[in-house]
């Protein structure tokens, strides 16, 4: 009996134990979902963020004088519109008429901005404020009270990225915002613009981060894509995550139709931060500047190069300038700048200009089928002198030698006086002239094109169709797919992997 009460005693605690262990694994399970659901669910209000952030940001007035146009209604509405013999009376009553139909106007635009200093430093588009004769910062009022008018005047300009800073006098410091790190802003992540779209005043919007790093026209672009509601008017305005940090500068929009459809492109705060300081102190932009002609390197490319896969940036042309002085050829490959693998030009162009300038910069490349680490001390991009110098050479012999020879493709002969003088090409230019290109032909697709003239084949001179042909062959014994060649097309050079066939 003794031994059977212990059993039943050790049966019920076991069973308790049991118990115990499942709620707790229950109570648990019911904190994981909860955070789960906080992670994921939206803020149950943006307006304690909006009331922390807003006074920072400024709607921006511009005037500048223009010249008055004759012809009534010309660039208000469409010529032989129903509405022109109305916008004519309208101009005729609010504007010059008769003996001074091209009387000054005064023109005013809209943007955006945002505080970044107590002392008054403020952050737009350079286009908002480009041309503008006067500039007029309107305050965010809040709190009941009038908006305060300040006027402003512009410290510098970097139109490309398409940044200005604005300095305000304020007879008190002024609220201001920081700039955020936008390298760790998450596609998904929620953001918030602010600004002054279609003129209608402060407005807020928002929406999440749909991409990163977008391209858009110029060199040293890196936009934030975002579906935050961002229209004419928001230009300047900031993009703010949810710790009321700056992102990015609202800069542009994809649309048919001039309103917001979704996709908005703000410039990334790690850019902006860079020339606002040099801004604040030179008053200009100092790019760090290489001096060099680049492409990207397709996977044909680095075939006939004899490199593992494509990467890195492709040296076309090596001007007079800091590239050529510390040593760099054309058809370098640059692997690596300043201690950073180069992903492509792009990636290049912005590590060079985000650099200092007379900086002394390690610059590894490939070059004949292994690696040299150079040093480079940089110059200033904005000092730089445009276009490189020409190639140098002996002009080959023209006689007996073949002059003009079909193959993959391309239709090649020596280039001639005549064609130099066609071509526009300098007195002393070699090497092949393509006459003409087979359309159906992998020369075509590659862009080659008749005109364009072919200086180097294999990563070698080249005067005569033999030394041409001479290459094709060394190519195919050494069991490559492709010929490297060198391109120029009104001077402009380019490299280009033509294919060999079978």
């Amino acid at each position: 009996m003794k031994a059977q009460a212990v059993t039943r005693a050790e049966s019920v605690d076991v069973t308790g134990q049991m118990a115990r262990l499942l709620w707790g694994g229950f109570v648990v399970l019911a904190l994981i979902v909860l955070q789960a659901a906080a992670a994921f669910a939206r803020p149950e209000s943006l307006a304690p963020l909006v009331d922390k952030i807003s006074p920072s940001v400024v709607n921006i007035t511009t005037s500048t004088v223009v010249e008055g146009r004759a012809g009534g209604p010309q660039g208000i509405v469409p010529e032989g519109s129903p509405f022109e013999d109305f916008f004519r009376e309208f101009q005729d009553r609010n504007g010059p008429n008769g003996d001074t139909p091209n009387r000054p106007r005064r023109s005013s635009a809209l943007g955006s901005g945002f505080v970044i200093s107590e002392d008054g430093f403020i952050v737009t588009n350079n286009h908002v404020i480009d041309g503008a004769d006067e500039i007029e910062i309107e305050f965010f009022p809040g709190d009941g009270q009038p908006a305060k008018l300040l006027p402003a005047k512009v410290i510098g300009t970097d139109p490309n990225t398409d940044i200005a800073l604005l300095k305000v006098d304020a007879e008190q410091p002024l609220k201001f915002v920081k700039f955020g790190d936008s390298d760790t802003a998450r596609v998904g992540d929620w953001v918030v613009a602010m600004g002054n779209p279609l003129g209608q005043g402060f407005s807020v919007s928002a929406g999440i981060v749909s991409a990163r790093n977008r391209a858009l026209q110029g060199a040293y672009d890196d936009y934030i894509q975002t579906d935050a509601a961002i229209n004419r008017g928001n230009s300047g305005g900031p993009l703010f995550d949810m710790d009321g940090n700056v992102v990015g500068v609202n800069t542009a929009i994809l649309s048919p139709n001039g309103g917001s459809i979704g996709i908005g492109f703000s410039m990334a705060s790690n850019v902006v931060t860079k020339v606002v300081a040099q801004l604040k102190e030179f008053g200009e932009t100092r790019r760090g500047w290489l001096g060099v002609r680049i492409q990207n390197v397709t996977e044909d490319l680095a075939e006939a190069m004899g490199m593992e896969g494509p990467k890195g940036a492709l040296v076309t042309d090596v001007p007079e300038g800091p590239a050529k002085e510390g040593g760099l050829l054309s058809r370098d490959v640059i692997l690596s700048f300043d201690g950073h693998d180069v992903k492509d030009t792009g990636d290049l162009v912005r590590r060079v200009g985000d650099s200092e300038v007379g900086k002394t910069v390690r610059v590894v490349v490939f070059r004949d089928g292994k690696t040299e680490t150079l040093r480079v001390t940089l110059g200033r991009r904005e000092d730089a002198v445009n276009g490189p110098s020409e190639e140098e050479g002996e002009t080959p012999e023209e006689g007996t030698a073949e002059q003009e020879k079909e193959f993959l493709g391309l239709t090649i002969g020596v280039v001639t006086d005549d064609m130099r003088s066609e071509l526009n090409l300098a007195p002393d230019a070699q090497g092949l002239v393509i006459l003409s290109v087979d359309e159906t032909s992998a020369a075509w697709e590659k862009g080659l094109r008749a005109g364009d003239v072919i200086t180097e084949a294999g990563q070698n001179k080249i005067a005569t169709i033999a030394d041409f042909e001479a290459q094709i062959e060394a190519a195919k014994e050494s069991g490559r797919k492709s010929l490297f060649l060198m391109v120029r097309r009104a001077g402009e050079p380019r490299f280009v992997a033509l294919n060999l066939g079978e």
